[in-house]
């Protein structure tokens, strides 16, 4: 079974191939769910690692309906990714009424050419989720994303165990996975997990003055993808 890990900086991305991991989604912030990673980050990683590196292109937190200048940003960040030789793209667009764009997703599909293609959590949004899985086959998606448009990947097992066995797609579970539920997955006959694997490292005190005023995410930890954690969850999977 492949385990990606969602990384969230350099430091984190070092872990996941220390610890053996297969693939990375990197991306920034995932206090707000993740956004596209900094240019000089996407870089440094794929320079320096070499399992497959995955790239979030996701603009902003908040909904999945851009503008046309966000989407403009999107596109240009794919062709920035392949040009750093990333090995595949983490993306897709909603309509307003949580319907998948299919022209935009499918323009961003294009872009990424050669690269790999996965149709984030924007899935787990969507109405009418085999249909919109087979939309997502048709313009050459190749895998999805999902917690079973659930709060966890546990709790939404038996849509994504629907999804698996009613399309040709890699469905990808991913929300909540960790050491206490993977088997679920390898006995449902999943190929792949998505998991963070995080832990918090405090860094500091409480600071003078907050930097983000609603109180988002506490600043006095940093989150990283822990080795030992990766590693036990491997080793969970091989027994």
């Amino acid at each position: 079974m492949i385990v990606e890990i969602c990384s969230n900086s350099y430091q984190s991305a070092i872990n996941a191939e220390k610890a053996g991991a297969h693939r990375i989604e990197l991306c920034s912030e995932l206090a707000v769910g993740g956004i596209t990673p900094s240019y000089g980050l996407i870089k440094q990683v794929v320079q320096n690692i070499s399992i497959p590196v995955h790239i979030l292109i996701r603009p902003r937190s908040g909904d999945f309906t851009y503008s046309q200048e966000e989407f403009e940003i999107m596109k240009q960040d794919i062709l920035l990714c392949k040009e750093l030789g990333a090995s595949g793209i983490v993306s897709g667009v909603l309509h307003q009424n949580q319907r998948i764009d299919v022209a935009r997703t499918e323009e961003l599909v294009f872009l990424a050419g050669s690269m790999s293609f996965t149709f984030h959590r924007a899935f787990d949004w969507t109405i009418e989720p085999l249909a919109s899985a087979i939309i997502l086959q048709k313009i050459g998606v190749d895998r999805i994303l999902t917690s079973g448009q659930q709060n966890s990947a546990e709790k939404g097992i038996e849509l994504l165990k629907e999804l698996k066995n009613k399309t040709t797609l890699g469905i990808l579970p991913g929300g909540g996975v960790n050491i206490n539920n993977v088997h679920l997955f390898k006995q449902a006959g999943f190929e792949e997990i998505h998991l963070s694997a995080s832990k918090q490292i405090q860094t500091t005190e409480q600071p003078k003055v907050l930097m983000n005023s609603l109180k988002l995410f506490d600043e006095t930890n940093i989150s990283y993808s822990d080795i030992h954690t990766i590693k036990n969850i491997l080793t969970k999977l091989h027994e």
